[in-house]
């Protein structure tokens, strides 16, 4: 038998404008992630030795202490429709930190890494949007993930801060 159940999460959603063009957003931003080799993980996933493939994953950090996972240029798409706009979500995170939180709770994998979306407005302004990672992993009500969120928070901030203002 299935159970099904449903409860309603107060996110915490941040906006950030910024008077600069959005490539020198998105340029900088990129400058400070690093890249995410996927051959690391297969060799996890084919038994190589759990030590160095954790060194490897250090190594992938960028200056922000993130690594960049995927990027979806949803501004393209949106031409589909006749609009112009510039808009890349960008997924961002450490494996090793999400580690450290899915170890206490699997859902944590639900929303890491993280999502970032750097856009043009209506005024041509650009922005930058993500929800905190705080207040969608507190549903969970575990004090050890919710903590090591928060400091991606934190990270997460000075990065965006640092990138559009």
């Amino acid at each position: 038998m299935s159970q099904t159940t449903q409860e309603k999460v107060l996110i915490e959603h941040v906006r950030v404008k910024s008077g600069k063009p959005i490539g020198e957003v998105a340029a900088a931003l990129e400058a400070r992630l690093g890249t995410l080799d996927p051959a690391v993980l297969d060799q996890l996933r084919n038994g190589g030795a759990p030590e160095a493939v954790r060194a490897r994953l250090e190594e992938m950090a960028g200056p922000s202490g993130f690594t960049l996972f995927q990027t979806s240029d949803y501004g393209t798409l949106l031409r589909l429709v006749g609009q112009t706009k510039k808009a890349v979500q960008y997924q961002l995170g450490n494996i090793l930190v999400a580690i450290q939180m899915m170890q206490h709770d699997v859902r944590v994998s639900l929303y890491a890494p993280a999502r970032l979306l750097i856009y043009e407005d209506e005024e041509g302004k650009t922005c930058g949007e993500y929800d905190k990672l705080s207040s969608l992993l507190g549903q969970f009500g575990n004090a050890n993930v919710t903590e090591v969120a928060a400091m991606v928070d934190r990270k997460l901030e000075q990065l965006v801060t640092e990138v559009i203002r």
